[in-house]
């Protein structure tokens, strides 16, 4: 018997209902549904008309979440290959014209979003979800996201949201972006950064 897809529901907004598929577990690791309202509940109306980055996106079902709800923009970045055709069918279900796919390695590429954002004057959510550290090639993911954050241009965020596991402890301070609060699910938490005014 074949194995039946994975697949998750937008929770809220215009496209409330619509089943996104899921890659294999194998692939990426989706956030869990308590995490995802969550993090809405707490952006709900400040992502309207926004723009918003899904740094690791898989199926692009927290970008998709955000678009539901009214953001204007949605940056998915993604590299692998299972993952983005997950990720294209799924855009596809909803307003592909407001959705742009940035291909490969989300931390070479982390730059190229950072300068398009700073070209047309935008800044955006980032919500960054790397692969959990205990999967095999992912020891030093978090050193890297780290690096990531920290070479943000402050002009290009408004919000970064890193969903990690409860057992790591960022920092109060990343770069110049700080702390706001840090919420935890279980293994999962989300911890929130802002630059100081």
């Amino acid at each position: 018997m074949k194995n039946k897809p994975l697949t998750k529901k937008i929770i809220s907004g215009i496209y409330k209902g619509k089943t996104l598929k899921l890659p294999s577990k194998d692939t990426t690791r989706s956030s869990k549904i308590i995490v995802l309202e969550s993090f809405f509940n707490t952006i709900q109306f400040e992502i309207i008309d926004a723009t918003f980055v899904e740094v690791f996106s898989g199926s692009g079902s927290i970008g998709l979440e955000a678009l539901s709800r009214g953001a204007e923009k949605i940056i998915f970045m993604e590299q692998d290959h299972e993952a983005l055709k997950v990720l294209q069918n799924n855009i596809n279900l909803t307003n592909p014209q407001k959705c742009e796919i940035i291909r490969g390695d989300s931390f070479e590429n982390i730059t190229q979003v950072s300068k398009k954002l700073l070209h047309v004057k935008r800044d955006a959510y980032f919500y960054i979800d790397p692969p959990f550290s205990y999967r095999e090639g992912m020891e030093d993911i978090y050193k890297k996201m780290i690096h990531l954050i920290e070479n943000l241009p402050k002009e290009v965020v408004k919000l970064i949201v890193v969903e990690h596991m409860s057992s790591l402890k960022l920092d109060a301070k990343i770069g110049i972006f700080e702390l706001q609060k840090c919420k935890k699910f279980g293994k999962t938490s989300l911890s929130y950064y802002k630059s100081p005014l």
